[in-house]
């Protein structure tokens, strides 16, 4: 995948000039390009998990075996701003670690969240959108 094809996902993942973002799950194993792709388009750095002062988004790394995916979610809605969203980054099908997308949705579901459409973000990552439902239709 180029760095131009990756970059317009993150763009449609919703991250955008000026907002502050929080990763969660990062290890030896993450895409460090990845994250620079968000840091570039975001203008700062990716605040850590120890960050308590509110964002925009969330980059949450998730991988089949880490803790409970329900209570990571709820975590990371705690840290969110009004309006913000979840990306959940997590192994491609057929790499260690995969989550089932129906893993994902159930998760989402539990924790309040709707998912937002998945996209291809990397070689070895796949990325879904959470966010919190909309409200009723005035």
């Amino acid at each position: 995948m180029s760095a131009t094809a990756g970059a317009a996902s993150l763009g449609r993942l919703g991250f955008a000039r000026g907002q502050v973002i929080q990763e969660f799950g990062y290890d030896d194993d993450v895409d460090d390009n990845l994250r620079y792709q968000v840091e570039e388009i975001t203008g700062s750095e990716l605040e850590d998990e120890d960050f308590n002062d509110g964002a925009d988004g969330i980059l949450l790394w998730y991988r089949d075996g880490d803790d409970d995916l329900v209570d990571l979610l709820v975590d990371a809605l705690t840290k969110l701003f009004d309006q913000g969203f979840i990306i959940l980054v997590s192994p491609k099908s057929g790499r260690p670690g995969h989550v089932e997308a129906s893993d994902v949705e159930e998760a989402a579901s539990t924790a309040g969240l709707q998912t937002g459409g998945s996209f291809n973000v990397s070689a070895d990552w796949g990325a879904i959108r959470l966010m919190s439902p909309k409200g009723p239709r005035r």
